[in-house]
């Protein structure tokens, strides 16, 4: 079965749908017919992208701040409400940050947590019932930072980690219910994530550190998605970079974790490049 088939008439939920990955996999769904409800906190950008994908299907717009538990069980009522069911709910809705710990305001981590990992539990809290009934799938969009802790994310990492743990586990507690749970780990995307990452203080980075054009499309990561979706794939890691990384972690953790390091400082601005060329410093004064 194609995905046009697989997703015709189906009632789908993508929460960060105003942009990258989650505008790409909702441009995707409404383009196979599936009825396509669209979440996410700017409503000036859903309305904009509703009117696009009209001419596909039909469209359901909810302006959602998914850290809000509130927001996100109007998300649900309201999608009952027009449709009648949920069969796919896809959490995309994400921030991420970029600093060191030692430095960090933790109202970044509580905010990270609050959108990351509440935002998912929110949710799939109030969708799950629905989605029982129709033996639905329910998506958490992770990243390798979900499986191996990234040098200067630790908010980040921690709610990605968190992501993993609670829908590994909701999993486990449905094996026999016929729920689909999937753990979605893209690795590096082209999309306007690191423009937005908090910076040490909360304040958002404005310009991202890392070269987007040789990164995988939002377009690409939605399309797999989506394949994995109408496989009920357990578990899809993509890029050969993550896989190999999640692979040397496992045979040469300590290794892998000076590698990380080393490849996280090399990023402009890096924030504990500082550090770095102090232990370059070093190394090259102990071998004088």
């Amino acid at each position: 079965m194609d995905n046009r088939r697989y997703f015709q008439d189906k009632v789908a939920i993508v929460t960060g749908a105003s942009s990258g990955i989650g505008l790409s996999t909702a441009t995707l769904l409404a383009k196979y017919k599936a009825k396509v409800v669209l979440a996410a906190r700017s409503e000036d950008k859903l309305n904009d992208l509703g009117r696009e994908l009209s001419q596909y299907t039909d469209v359901l717009i909810v302006r959602t701040d998914v850290s809000v538990e509130d927001d996100c069980r109007n998300l649900i009522e309201q999608t009952v409400s027009r449709f009648g069911r949920i069969d796919i709910l896809i959490n995309n809705a994400g921030i991420s940050m970029r600093a060191m710990f030692r430095d960090l305001d933790l109202s970044v981590i509580r905010r990270l947590m609050d959108v990351n990992f509440w935002g998912t539990v929110y949710c799939t809290k109030y969708a799950l019932p629905y989605l029982l009934d129709s033996k639905g799938s329910v998506v958490g969009v992770i990243s390798t930072a979900g499986y191996k802790g990234l040098p200067g994310r630790t908010g980040y990492s921690a709610s990605k980690f968190a992501i993993n743990g609670f829908l590994d586990t909701l999993r486990s507690e449905h094996l026999y219910d016929g729920l689909h749970v999937m753990i979605y780990a893209p690795g590096f995307t082209a999309s306007n994530i690191r423009k937005t990452a908090l910076m040490a203080d909360g304040s958002e980075q404005g310009e991202t550190p890392r070269e987007e054009g040789k990164m995988m499309t939002s377009e690409q990561v939605g399309m797999i998605m989506l394949n994995h979706i109408r496989r009920r794939s357990r578990r899809a890691t993509l890029t050969f970079t993550s896989k190999l990384l999640l692979v040397l972690t496992r045979l040469f953790p300590i290794i892998t974790d000076h590698m990380e390091y080393w490849y996280m400082a090399r990023e402009p601005d890096s924030p504990f490049k500082k550090r770095s060329e102090i232990m370059r410093e070093r190394r090259k004064n102990h071998q004088a």
